[in-house]
């Protein structure tokens, strides 16, 4: 155990410090990025009665691997030729700035303050049909900032302009954050890392997503083969599970 925290804090260090790798842009053609892929199809599948235009994904604890496979996935999507926007909102540990190399002067945090414009706020990036809007400065009052109705408004108008909204949230059993979005976004998807998470941990975080009468998407099983990894991505993604309690 003590071996997979050590390398667990690793890579968090490595994803704040530089943001999260995104294989199925540099390797497109890798089994990992198929797995990706496979996520996005089961995403899709999960909502045959209602389209998708917002996607919440959340993990139960800091550095479970929610921002890789957000961040991946949303390129799968946008690689369906889709007009897809990334919305860092973890405005306590953001990553997709370093991610996308853009700038974070702007970003969410200012448009919900009132002090910067949606222009100023979204970057394209170096995948064709992907936008970022980044976290922002790191305010002091994020939960109240995400809880306010320039938020519901914000994704109203978000995803009337693109196609899907993917948004990364901070865990929701640490902070309230990422209750407050999954209530408004059309599903959430929770991430769960193998090995790491802890059970009790991933029922509470369920539990707390079904009291705002979030529509769970369904589990991702990551880093399922860590012990046998040498590299950055090994065994990020295992396997997508429904919501149902025996699963």
């Amino acid at each position: 155990m003590f071996g997979k925290k050590k390398r667990q804090k690793k890579l968090d260090n490595e994803s704040l410090k530089n943001g999260v790798g995104l294989i199925t842009f540099t390797e497109p053609t890798s089994s990992i990025a198929e797995q990706f892929r496979t996520v996005r199809t089961n995403i899709q599948f999960s909502s045959v009665d209602k389209q998708l235009k917002s996607i919440v994904f959340t993990s139960s604890a800091p550095s479970e691997g929610k921002s890789t496979i957000s961040n991946n996935v949303a390129v799968t999507w946008a690689d369906q030729g889709k007009r897809v926007l990334i919305v860092d909102a973890d405005m306590r540990r953001p990553t997709v700035y370093r991610t996308f190399r853009v700038s974070n002067a702007i970003g969410l945090s200012n448009l919900l303050a009132g002090t910067g414009n949606l222009e100023g706020a979204i970057h394209e990036t170096v995948v064709n049909n992907l936008s970022v809007m980044p976290s922002g400065p790191i305010p002091p009052n994020p939960s109240e900032l995400l809880g306010s109705t320039k938020m519901v408004s914000l994704l109203e108008t978000l995803t009337n302009a693109y196609d899907l909204v993917i948004i990364d949230a901070p865990p929701v059993n640490t902070v309230t954050d990422a209750q407050v979005l999954a209530a408004h976004a059309d599903g959430t998807v929770l991430v769960v890392p193998q090995g790491i998470a802890d059970k009790a941990g991933v029922r509470h975080a369920k539990q707390l997503l079904e009291a705002v009468q979030a529509n769970i998407l369904g589990a991702i099983l990551n880093r399922a083969s860590a012990e046998k990894s040498t590299g950055y991505y090994g065994g990020y993604y295992g396997g997508y599970y429904g919501t149902d309690d025996k699963k």
